[in-house]
């Protein structure tokens, strides 16, 4: 028997899928859609393990659809706007343009040897002006409907990277690329407002059942809706501050009485102010700026207050005085900038109050404590009290429930003119405004006269320039000497262009769309939106779960108001895949080293394979470049081929979870792509019935056990797939590859069965192993091809179990279990359970008090 050609085999088949027009989408069809989606990649040159990961179970989806009777959409493109082809541009001398579809060019191919069932006739890159000239065109309508506004904000701002960073970018108070120190500036940025839509986002996700629980609850804190209010503290000497009272906005209005201090973020107007020629509260305020803006940073970092001197006037109580501190963890964009401090009620105002020698004032009481002494506990832990409890200390809320506490205080407030109900949103809107090249410039024109201009329309798109020097420190664009400068459209005098460009994730946001409908002359149709829209299964990773999904909903809202299309939700079902994981190895000096740069001493020590120096093997982790614990997906392929590394992927766990990747699962993967190929080429040992012969009317019990096994595979492998346990379908291949391979005998029945067995096995390996499954059909006879045809249905008749296998219980414990025809009369069940030894020893002679017998499931004896 000839040796098996993977790379071969595969290139063989994806040439003729390709010919065939296998995967090509139309709206020209009788069969329900199903559009499957793969979060794009970014095009960094090479697809790595993760991508194998994510693409593969999406082929698997869409296989299994087109298969099933659906018209499947599966295209493929490249998010290819961003800052590392900027670096890239920088350190290698070459136009970012040029080295992303050089990279688009590598990926295209890596991608296309994987066997992936993409209509490749829909790819494009973010980057060609044929994408982004409509994403200007539909800025251009979000600020006709007030969706799209400047204005000045506090920003994090890497100094490295001369650029804006997101929250989200900020990693332990640095940039997430350059490892700088971030800083916080004032700078003003293009907004998109997607807090209009903040209620709507919120609500809907409850409709989104397809969608992970974890993934809709991180939604839902990021939009963070609070029900509270605003209390306005009259300023004690509001000449000294400059302003008359301090507005805060609290979700525990019914802890008034046990407020402590005042915080004002060090960008506040009233901190400002006071500021000006107070050295120490300057340097308080250049050293809060160095933090940059993002909230998980500013939380974790130490809490450092400034005493301002200023004192505030309590709401209910004026004769109570509190005083005014500038906190380096209260940030100006988040609520009014300001928060009282309740020290005995939240375990931050307490360590700030503790530190700065400010009184405690806990005012909810836990039940069954004395108030003496609980006062005395919280003062001694130095541990706020935050849970549920009876107000006192409080006056007029004493012995009120907190939740009875909230709307009282509340009603006093709007009683006194010092506070009114209100709702708040953690959600902000969205600052799309990027310092850098590489990206889609933003289309409208500063005039001194006119101001902000839009480009006109027949002047889309606004394209990056050619000649870019990126040499000088800073946004390249606003540096080119000619670029910026042009017309204004509204009085036609001289006028500079605008030299931010989006963020990325303002391509992404719509990159669904665009998909339905490859229309170079509009954006999308609406009958193709109509059609394709929502995304019937959306699969990335969970890393994206707030920022590209909360925008992609925004956007799809957005674009509806702007009158293209009638969509709410882009996503109906959405899966999150774990990581790819794999053991670390560092040299004795301290360096990473890569997998392939080190042998293990049969099961001992690991040692550089070159040199034989030890290695420290640290942990599993998930696979990066900076630690290097990376496999070249393109070695794994040339080696063992694309079936061998899919087959992998999907068997080693739950796609949700993270997976490690070994050398010796890829090789067991690897055997059985070679044992079923074996298996699919008949010879004297292993004898076939000719290809579409009629089942004989007589079955031997071997020929039984096998069709049996067969149907009960195409049962469990097709419910298994539509809940994405693909990890069960791959043991279910396993199994019916094992029952084939048990099947000894050359009777009629058997060679039949064999062949029945032998060619459902390829139909169900196609998704996830699509080239030797199709080199399978061919083996056995077939000149059709198994990307064209159905899947397989289980007929129910061979799912029926002759005997069914059920517990027996005494007093509630498992003593043993019988095997019984299904709907057994009772009184065989009884009988049966009570005659194990297990159960007869318990018993000792004497009849139980009770038998319960429940059809088909279980026995329970009350001994």
């Amino acid at each position: 028997m000839s040796r098996l050609d993977a790379s071969g085999i595969e290139q063989k088949w994806q040439q003729r899928w390709q010919d065939a027009g296998c995967f090509d989408a139309s709206m020209q069809s009788d069969k329900p859609k199903y559009y499957v989606l793969e979060m794009f990649p970014y095009p960094s040159g090479r697809i790595h393990m993760g991508h194998v990961r994510n693409y593969t179970l999406g082929d698997v989806v869409a296989r299994t659809k087109r298969a099933r009777g659906f018209n499947v959409l599966h295209p493929m493109g490249w998010d290819a706007f961003g800052l590392p082809a900027e670096n890239a541009a920088i350190e290698r001398g070459v136009h970012p343009a040029k080295w992303t579809h050089e990279n688009i060019a590598g990926m295209r191919d890596q991608l296309k040897s994987m066997g992936l069932s993409y209509d490749w006739s829909r790819e494009f890159a973010t980057c060609d002006a044929s994408y982004y000239r409509f994403e200007q065109q539909m800025f251009l309508d979000f600020l006709k409907h007030d969706l799209a506004y400047k204005k000045e904000s506090w920003v994090n701002w890497d100094p490295v990277e001369n650029t804006v960073l997101a929250n989200e970018q900020v990693v332990d108070g640095c940039g997430w690329r350059s490892g700088a120190p971030v800083e916080r500036r004032l700078l003003s940025q293009w907004f998109l407002k997607i807090t209009a839509f903040s209620e709507e986002l919120l609500t809907a996700l409850q409709s989104l059942d397809r969608w992970p629980d974890r993934v809709r609850t991180m939604q839902h804190n990021w939009i963070g809706k609070s029900e509270g209010a605003r209390v306005r503290f009259a300023l004690s000497d509001p000449a000294a501050a400059g302003a008359d009272e301090i507005e805060v906005f609290t979700t525990r209005p019914d802890t008034l009485f046990g407020a402590s201090f005042i915080a004002l973020a060090a960008n506040h107007p009233i901190i400002l102010g006071l500021a000006d020629g107070h050295d120490g509260l300057t340097a308080f305020v250049e050293e809060c700026n160095r933090m940059g803006t993002s909230q998980a940073t500013i939380e974790a970092a130490e809490k450092q207050g400034f005493d301002t001197g200023l004192t505030v006037d309590h709401p209910f109580d004026a004769s109570i005085k509190l005083p005014v501190y500038a906190a380096n963890f209260v940030l100006m964009d988040y609520g009014t900038g300001a928060i009282f401090g309740s020290a005995g009620q939240d375990q931050r105002d307490l360590d700030f109050a503790q530190k700065y020698d400010i009184p405690l004032r806990p005012v909810v009481l836990p039940d069954g404590h004395a108030t003496d002494e609980f006062v005395n506990e919280v003062i001694s832990s130095g541990v706020a009290y935050t849970g549920d409890g009876t107000l006192f200390n409080s006056r007029f809320l004493d012995g009120l429930r907190v939740e009875e506490a909230l709307p009282a205080a509340i009603s006093k407030l709007e009683e006194l003119r010092r506070g009114d109900r209100e709702t708040t949103w953690r959600l902000r809107d969205w600052g799309v405004s990027r310092q850098r090249f590489w990206g889609c410039p933003i289309p409208v024109v500063h005039c001194d006269d006119c101001g902000i201009q839009p480009v006109p329309e027949d002047q889309l798109p606004v394209t990056l320039p050619d000649d870019v020097d990126f040499d000088t420190p800073g946004n390249p664009i606003a540096n080119h000497p000619t670029w910026k400068h042009t017309t204004c459209p509204g009085c036609g005098g001289k006028a500079e262009r605008e030299t931010d460009t989006f963020d990325t994730f303002f391509e992404s946001s719509w990159y669904f769309l665009r998909f339905a409908d490859p229309n170079p002359d509009i954006a999308f149709s609406r009958e193709a939106v109509n059609y394709w829209l929502p995304v019937d299964q959306y699969i990335g990773g969970v890393e994206h779960a707030v920022l590209h999904l909360l925008y992609s909903r925004f956007f799809t809202r957005a674009l509806s108001v702007c009158g293209y299309l009638d969509l709410d939700e882009p996503f109906d079902g959405m899966m999150t895949q774990g990581m790819v994981c794999h053991q670390t190895f560092k040299s004795s000096d301290g360096q990473w080293l890569f997998p392939t740069d080190v042998t293990r001493q049969g099961s001992g020590d690991w040692v550089v394979t070159e040199t034989g120096a030890t290695v420290d093997a640290g942990r599993i982790e998930k696979m990066s470049k900076s630690k290097r614990n990376v496999i070249d997906p393109e070695l794994i392929i040339s080696e063992y081929g694309a079936d061998t590394a899919r087959l992998f992927m999907m068997s080693d766990s739950p796609p949700e979870r993270d997976m490690e990747w070994t050398n010796s699962g890829v090789e067991g993967a690897s055997r059985f792509i070679n044992k079923v190929w074996r298996q699919s080429q008949a010879d004297a040992d292993r004898p076939m019935a000719e290809a579409g012969q009629e089942m004989p009317s007589a079955l031997d019990d071997e020929a039984k056990t096998l069709i049996t096994a067969t149907h009960q595979a195409i049962a469990s492998i097709s419910e298994d797939i539509d809940r994405f346990r693909f990890n069960r379908c791959v043991a279910a291949l396993y199994t019916l590859s094992n029952a084939i391979a048990d099947l000894k005998g050359n009777s009629e029945s058997q060679n039949w069965a064999r062949r029945f067995a032998t060619e459902n096995l390829a139909l169900l390996l196609a998704p996830i192993a699509p080239h030797i499954a199709e080199e399978m059909w061919a083996n056995l006879g077939h000149d059709t091809m198994v990307a064209q045809l159905s899947w397989p249905e289980a007929d129910p008749k061979w799912l029926v179990k002759d005997t069914i296998s059920i517990a027996v219980q005494v007093n509630g414990k498992l003593r043993g279990t019988i095997d019984l025809a299904p709907d057994s009369d009772k009184a065989v069940a009884e009988e049966l359970a009570l005659a194990l030894p297990a159960v007869q020893k318990i018993l000792e002679g004497n009849a139980p008090k009770k038998v319960i017998v429940v059809p088909n499931r279980i026995v329970n004896v009350v001994a």
